[in-house]
């Protein structure tokens, strides 16, 4: 993979170099105009698969760019889309030309908008509402027409803030009820509409912030993100910021987030952070409001990501409070200290386990981490390979690989792991653009680890994780227990930095643009994308039927077949299919589980649920029975095994001198204990290896 990064930096370099981008290339040197001729310039020549910037194209980016502005379609009215429409099939033309004619009339349009929907709203909520009415509204944003005329908007308007305020509302009349002063519901309806109108007015503020280059940001990620979901551009300011994310440093709540039509979503929890720690919020939850201690909440509803990120954001030891909604539709107000992300517990961390007279092993790895300016300092596969060594030294018969949530990392670190449990092969293979595809192997013939293996993963496991994943379980030599797919990422991105472009030019920083150059492919010719690796023994978790993985992202790149690798099975494992079939009947008959896919399947219904009723006691009535189904699936928090897990021999050592390190390892083994899945993965390893001992006793009398 480094000889085709190398190969396609020196072509796009090179040609570079003859053809630099200066402002005398233009009558009118204009930054924006500039900056959409480099980026063509760069995905035309980098990008894996570029799409022709064709009618099609543009109809993805004229549809993609309204969304992304007006995704609740609460300012634009039927008769702008209209006007809009005639540059539905020209953007392409447009962008080979430098014009900026759709952006430019679709921005000044919905400034406009925007100031027309603030005076509505100061004259809804002018009015007290009346919750005994028998309304409801429909959420399904995607699906709702957009309004045809002002009555219709404001009327939009009006169930908008009629929504917040009756969340607000049935929040104060349950303090209400408990209250030695209670007040009258008609002061508390006042009250709640006045915190929906401070929140509003302030997420228009924010809104109000932002200047024309934060916009044309946005325009240009819809040009970019037209081609496949990870090519991004970074507008400088927030170039900075993936810089630091990218080195580890993280200050916050420790969460990635993603911007949704309604809300904000967590797709990753950040280990060692904050929301590790207090297991506050989980992927999947989308955050609605955003409050600072002893202020009222802001609605981050239609807000630039950027934006809601600098309010949730703060320094270490403030708290904030975040109006979420869960997973399975609850709502509830979080609060988080916000904290330094502690990097230990990014790193790999072991764990040992007693089961039938066998000690088995677990490492947990968040993600496989490397020090790009030194891979001796400190990486994913030389801390797995000194913690598989020390676990050895403690009479291992088996070993656990925990790769659930892993997002991915450093490839070199996922090919020299996979080295650790095969004598020598293929691991990887990777395609670039119009080039050969290069096969990554293990040439190393010593083996670390030659017994027993199993490897856990779930929806959240992407990237590089399904790599090793899925080579072990091409080569047979190890039994994957999962979800009935990850993630599905398969693709490989590369930062470039667009001012390389730039030749004796005024114009200042114009950012970065991060672009796919090239797919992954598994040694047995099949892709990773889309259809991530598919569990030998699959198990439901509570993401099973939601929509979470690349296939469920705008403009993905597809699933395709190469030659496969020339590489052996394992001949090592004893009794593998027989070991499946066992686990599936195991994991088929447990109750437990059968609760986990009922709870999947009312989380899935719960998102689906686009209709909402505004009349207080219906609204009443829908919160309770929510709450009632959660507390129902509260049980599956209290599962406990009988398993006890220790930590190795030289991190007690560690333990006993550090109390934080202590609490850290007591809450990671009181998890193991109540995990139903690490559990079916220490009886998978006592069947492989009762089962190698018997054919080991066979020979023997043989």
């Amino acid at each position: 993979m480094k000889r085709n990064l190398t190969y396609l930096l020196f072509v796009v370099l090179i040609s570079a170099a003859s053809c630099s981008f200066t402002t005398k290339s233009f009558d009118n040197p204009d930054k924006d105009k500039v900056l959409l001729e480099i980026i063509k310039y760069v995905v035309e020549r980098g990008h894996f698969d570029p799409k022709s910037t064709d009618d099609e194209y543009s109809k993805g980016v004229f549809n993609s760019f309204i969304e992304a502005i007006d995704g609740q379609k609460r300012y634009f009215l039927q008769s702008d889309i209209d006007d809009f429409k005639k540059y539905e099939l020209e953007i392409d033309d447009q962008l080979k030309n430098n014009s900026l004619e759709f952006f430019n009339v679709s921005h000044e349009r919905l400034l406009k908008r925007m100031e027309e929907s603030k005076a509505i709203v100061e004259e809804v909520l002018v009015d007290p509402f009346d919750f005994s009415t028998q309304e409801t509204i429909n959420v399904d944003y995607e699906n709702l027409p957009y309004a045809t005329n002002k009555a219709n908007l404001k009327e939009r308007w009006r169930k908008l803030l009629m929504f917040s305020t009756l969340s607000s509302y049935h929040s104060k009349m349950k303090e209400n009820s408990n209250s030695e002063n209670p007040r009258s519901s008609a002061e508390i309806e006042k009250e709640a509409r006045e915190a929906t109108r401070k929140t509003i007015m302030e997420s228009f503020g924010l809104m109000n912030d932002l200047q024309r280059r934060d916009w044309f940001s946005m325009y240009v990620n819809s040009l970019v993100e037209e081609f496949d979901p990870h090519t991004n551009y970074f507008a400088p300011e927030d170039k900075d910021r993936f810089d630091v994310s990218m080195s580890g440093k993280f200050e916050g709540i420790g969460a990635r987030l993603q911007k949704r039509t309604d809300g904000i979503r967590i797709v990753e929890v950040i280990s060692g952070g904050p929301v590790w720690k207090e297991k506050s919020l989980e992927v999947g939850d989308e955050i609605m409001k955003v409050a600072q201690e002893g202020e009222q909440p802001v609605d981050i509803a239609g807000m630039r990501l950027d934006d809601a990120v600098k309010l949730i954001k703060g320094p270490k030891g403030t708290k904030v409070f975040l109006t979420v909604k869960r997973v399975d539709g609850t709502n509830e107000v979080v609060s988080i200290v916000r904290d330094i992300v502690e990097l230990e517990e990014s790193y790999a961390k072991t764990a040992l386990v007693s089961h039938k007279n066998h000690t088995f092993g677990v490492i947990n790895l968040p993600k496989f981490y490397i020090d790009f300016k030194d891979y001796k300092e400190r990486n994913a596969a030389s801390d797995v390979a000194l913690e598989i060594e020390r676990l050895k030294a403690e009479g291992m018969d088996g070993l656990v690989l925990d790769l659930r949530d892993n997002g991915g990392g450093s490839l070199k670190t996922v090919v020299d792991m996979a080295g650790f449990f095969i004598k020598e092969g293929p691991v990887v293979q990777v395609k670039s653009a119009g080039q050969r595809k290069d096969v990554l192997s293990d040439t190393d013939k010593s083996i670390l680890w030659d017994g027993p293996l199993v490897i856990l993963v779930n929806e959240l496991s992407a990237s590089a994780s399904e790599i090793l994943a899925a080579a072990m379980q091409d080569y047979k030599r190890a039994i994957v227990i999962g979800s009935k797919q990850t993630y599905g990422k398969g693709t490989v991105q590369n930062v470039i930095d667009l001012n390389q472009f730039l030749q004796n030019s005024d114009l200042g920083d114009v950012g970065a643009l991060k672009i796919t150059t090239q797919k992954f492919y598994r040694i047995n010719g099949g892709s990773t994308q889309l259809e991530g690796v598919k569990g030998d023994v699959v198990v439901p978790d509570r993401y099973s039927y939601i929509n979470i993985g690349e296939k469920d992202q705008k403009n993905p790149l597809s699933w395709d077949r190469i030659e496969p690798a020339s590489y052996e099975k394992w001949d090592g494992i004893m009794n593998y299919e027989e070991t499946v079939k066992n686990s599936q009947e195991r994991m088929a008959n447990n109750d437990y589980l059968k609760l986990v896919d009922e709870n999947a399947r009312w989380v899935k219904k719960q998102q689906d649920n686009m209709v909402y009723p505004l009349n207080y006691e219906a609204f009443k009535r829908e919160l309770e029975k929510d709450e009632s189904m959660a507390k129902r699936f509260k049980k599956l928090s209290e599962y406990k095994t009988n398993l006890t897990f220790l930590s190795l021999p030289y991190e007690q050592k560690e333990v006993e001198k550090d109390e934080e390190l202590k609490l850290r390892r007591d809450r990671w083994h009181e998890a193991l204990s109540g995990d139903v899945y690490v559990e079916e993965a220490i009886n998978v390893l006592t069947d492989l290896k009762e089962a190698t001992v018997k054919q080991r006793v066979a020979a023997i009398k043989g």
